[in-house]
């Protein structure tokens, strides 16, 4: 009983963690990712080409720096999110914005440049036109969110070093995972890693309904 209890815990604070991460990486990348491919301004090159290097920045340096930014002598210190749940969404936000910027980008702009002529043909001004790639590039958008939900999910050097795979508190799958591989409880951590595949199965799978939709 009591295993089961710490199992619905993790997976609970698993996925909170990491749909909290993901829902602000998506309020964020997502306008961003949007503004950077429809707005002329200096230095937009610079900008989407910096966006597409952080998608491989590495989780264990982003930990590394949200650990610096929170510890007590760091600029954050006061707020005490080091070694908590918030602490952890930082991290990943960290990760994921990156992420759902660059594919958004990159979905906008290919529906950008099929549409733009269209549309100014058809005398939509510079709003509508603007709205109207957005709806097309829908699908690309929600894409975004499901692989950086995908990479919240299975991150682990981030969350372990702003988290410190504290049990009760900070504890999630994938450092759940760790934890029992390195102290040789092999089952355990299969029991881990299955839960984690059908929780990330679970959530994909609705996602993928509603991208499905998203073509209607």
């Amino acid at each position: 009983m009591a295993l089961d209890a710490e199992l619905l815990q993790i997976v609970g604070l698993s996925f909170l963690v990491a749909g909290t991460s993901t829902l602000i990486g998506s309020v964020i990348g997502i306008p961003l990712g949007a503004m950077i491919a429809l707005k002329e301004f200096r230095g937009r090159d610079f900008v989407r080409t910096l966006a597409f290097t952080f998608y491989g920045f590495p989780p264990v340096l982003a930990g590394l720096l949200v650990f610096l930014l929170l510890s007590k002598e760091g600029p954050l210190g006061s707020l005490e999110w080091l070694f908590t749940p918030i602490g952890m969404v930082v991290a990943q936000v960290l990760i994921v914005t990156p992420i759902v910027t660059g594919i958004t980008a990159s979905a906008v702009m290919s529906v950008e440049k099929r549409l733009h002529e269209t549309a100014l043909a058809l005398g939509a001004d510079g709003r509508q036109w603007r709205a109207t790639a957005l709806h097309e590039a829908r699908v690309g958008l929600l894409t975004a969110v499901m692989l950086g939900f995908g990479r919240a999910i299975s991150e682990v050097g981030a969350v372990l070093i702003v988290g410190g795979n504290i049990r009760g508190y900070t504890r999630v799958l994938t450092t759940a995972i760790v934890l029992e591989t390195s102290q040789a409880h092999y089952v355990e951590a299969t029991v881990f890693g299955v839960v984690l595949f059908a929780v990330s199965f679970v959530v994909f799978a609705v996602l993928q309904r509603v991208q499905g939709r998203a073509f209607l």
